[in-house]
């Protein structure tokens, strides 16, 4: 059995794919919009999402009538805390490492899955349905569950934003809304649609937890500059990682999404390489324009090698940094958070020294500017 094969037999068949929970406009767009071209190893799939969309319209248009009033009308409270960096850089490490501090609230893995509902579904299906996601993530072995801290990026696609994400449901069908991983990229169009759609959800979060929210999507990391425009006084944290890690460790990534997520069979690896080392470049290069002009009081770089090793001063770092608060009443949960990771071990990769020589030289810039050559 391919290591590929392994990965989407880890994952339960009948376990919900994160745009399970989108409403049949933006499902049935995405489906016409790629031609109906689902593998017929997928059809089964399809089919399932497609009869599920009756009852997703009807707690959406529910959630509406109930809620939107008051969502459009709420104000943020305090300014938002961004995870940027890199898919497979520590966002997902570190971001639940913030999120152990109950000042502050995240999206979950639920309002990321059900965004058009959540205020209606989420605490029946996260206290009654914890059997449907499997105990860790297949690209990573990390926990998963429905009240984790999860990419906001997952809510934008099933809300129907330009995203990239929604290529993992045909990733035979090329890369679509790629542009969106550059802020001065975007066609005036989808600025429009995406900024509505991002602050809705912001308010809709604010409005269930009434607390500051802590968000990470590496996406956003090429969107500084619209992000700064919503949000004038938002925070940052940006975290790199050697790109020699970072390659292979992404490269698994999006082969894990495909074969699970996706509605078709994968592509080939030299079909995906050039798109992962494109993607990096395209969003540094927004990113790099984004943060000119913060200051150390509204961002911070961490590198994961430090967060692994020693969290708690990482963490404590930002705090003091950021300004973020009393540290000492997180400090306990962050050492009891790391004391029960002790087994948990990082994805290893084989060394392969021409690939990590074309990796320092595809990613020069990145790999000099945080210090990795």
């Amino acid at each position: 059995m391919s290591s590929q094969e392994s990965v989407i037999n880890s994952y339960p068949e009948w376990a919900p794919r994160f745009w399970h929970g989108m409403q049949s406009k933006t499902w049935f767009s995405y489906l016409i919009k790629n031609r109906f071209r689902i593998g017929w190893n997928r059809l089964h799939v399809a089919v399932g999402v497609t009869a599920f969309m009756p009852f997703s319209d009807l707690m959406a248009l529910s959630h509406y009538i109930l809620f939107n009033r008051a969502i459009e009308r709420t104000k943020l409270v305090g300014p938002p805390l961004f995870v940027l960096g890199h898919w497979r850089s520590g966002t997902t490490l570190l971001h639940e490492y913030l999120g152990l501090d109950n000042r502050f609230a995240s999206p979950t893995t639920f309002q990321c899955f059900a965004p058009a509902h959540f205020l209606l579904t989420e605490g029946l299906v996260t206290r009654f349905g914890g059997w449907l996601l499997p105990d860790k993530r297949p690209m990573d072995n990390m926990k998963a569950g429905w009240a984790l801290p999860q990419e906001d990026e997952f809510a934008l696609m099933n809300l129907g934003a330009p995203t990239l994400y929604s290529r993992m449901m045909f990733p035979q069908n090329g890369f679509p809304d790629e542009n969106t991983l550059a802020d001065d990229d975007f066609t005036d169009a989808q600025r429009t649609k995406w900024k509505y759609l991002m602050n809705w959800f912001m308010k809709a979060l604010t409005y269930k937890s009434q607390k500051p929210l802590i968000l990470k999507s590496p996406p956003h990391t090429g969107r500084l500059g619209l992000l700064r425009e919503l949000y004038p006084d938002a925070k940052y944290i940006h975290i790199v990682r050697d790109p020699r890690s970072l390659f292979p460790s992404t490269m698994k990534l999006w082969r894990s999404l495909d074969q699970i997520q996706g509605l078709q069979r994968p592509i080939a690896d030299d079909q995906l390489e050039p798109f992962v080392f494109r993607c990096l470049r395209r969003m540094y290069n927004s990113f790099d324009r984004g943060r000119d002009g913060l200051t150390d009081s509204q961002i911070i770089d961490v590198k994961y090698e430090d967060l692994a090793r020693d969290p708690l001063n990482v963490v404590s770092t930002i705090y003091r940094q950021l300004d973020l608060g009393d540290f000492e009443i997180v400090k306990s949960k962050i050492l009891e958070k790391t004391n029960s990771q002790v087994e948990y071990k990082t994805n290893r990769f084989l060394k392969d020294t021409d690939l990590e020589k074309r990796i320092l030289q595809e990613w020069h810039d990145y790999a000099s500017r945080y210090g990795y050559t």
